[in-house]
């Protein structure tokens, strides 16, 4: 059996998948360099319908497909798919769906209207990852999310999954990016968002639905959070700082060979 620590990577993009920002290039760095500095390193992103699956070569998992994830009760089949990583011996995972992630257009419509299932896509997705690597029996050190669509991901394992064996030892950390749209994901966000007995008031900061709102409930559940932008405003970084015992990565632009974050990983795993 393995001893290798694990880390699993849960993004909204990623390199050469999908690049919406330059943080699709990070993650592919950061997921490569984990993996040659001797971690085992798994990704799991949405497949969104302008992701060329023949081109990324991407197939059905069948022995993982069948899970169906509840949200306001209603079930959606979860499809997982998988490529490997080119020039990388590292398995990336996508998490599809017919209702949700077919469409060939991410977030806004032809008018560029933004999608009123928006804050439903981010809990089928959230809840998805975290049922998928229960399916993998996979138990994961590290879960380092990226990007709004991954942001109830922290709150969900201090929650809903924290007496779940598979997360029993993970630290959790968030990429506090800036601000993705200027929209608001609706009313019935946190209600859909309410899985598994999760209470209202476990997501108070996220009630606003905003981008905002978003990152700064990730930002309070995360063990860690790295700045990954120079536009986050400096009263967000001061409120992460007074927090005791959280981690924090500052920006750095010249972080090229992804230090910083490498050593944040051996301090999550207790290699100080």
């Amino acid at each position: 059996m393995s001893t290798k620590k694990r880390i699993l990577f849960i993004a909204q993009e990623m390199s050469p998948y999908l690049e919406l920002t330059e943080y699709a290039a990070m993650v592919n760095k950061m997921a490569i360099k984990s993996n040659e500095a001797g971690l085992e390193v798994r990704v799991i992103m949405p497949r969104f319908g302008i992701i060329n699956e023949r081109r990324h070569r991407l197939h059905e998992v069948v022995r993982l497909s069948g899970i169906n994830i509840v949200i306001d009760g209603d079930d959606y089949p979860l499809i997982i798919k998988v490529a490997s990583l080119p020039n990388a011996r590292l398995q990336v995972y996508f998490l599809d769906n017919e209702d949700y992630f077919k469409r060939k257009s991410l977030f806004h419509d032809e008018q560029e209207q933004f999608y009123d299932d928006n804050g439903a896509r981010a809990v089928f997705f959230c809840k998805g990852a975290l049922e998928t690597v229960k399916k993998f029996g996979w138990p994961p050190d590290v879960i380092h999310c990226s990007g709004w669509m991954t942001s109830l991901i922290p709150a969900y394992l201090k929650t809903a999954y924290k007496k779940e064996p598979v997360f029993s030892n993970s630290k959790v950390v968030y990429s506090l990016e800036a601000p993705a749209f200027s929209e608001s994901l609706g009313d019935g966000f946190i209600k859909k968002a309410m899985i598994n007995g999760v209470k209202e008031k476990d997501l108070e900061p996220f009630k606003e639905g905003t981008a905002a709102a978003l990152n700064r409930g990730a930002a309070k559940y995360a063990d860690a959070v790295v700045i990954s932008s120079d536009a986050i405003d400096k009263k967000t970084v001061d409120e992460l700082k007074a927090e005791k015992g959280k981690i924090i990565v500052p920006y750095r632009n010249d972080n090229e060979d992804l230090s910083d974050y490498l050593a944040m990983y051996q301090q999550l795993l207790g290699n100080k």
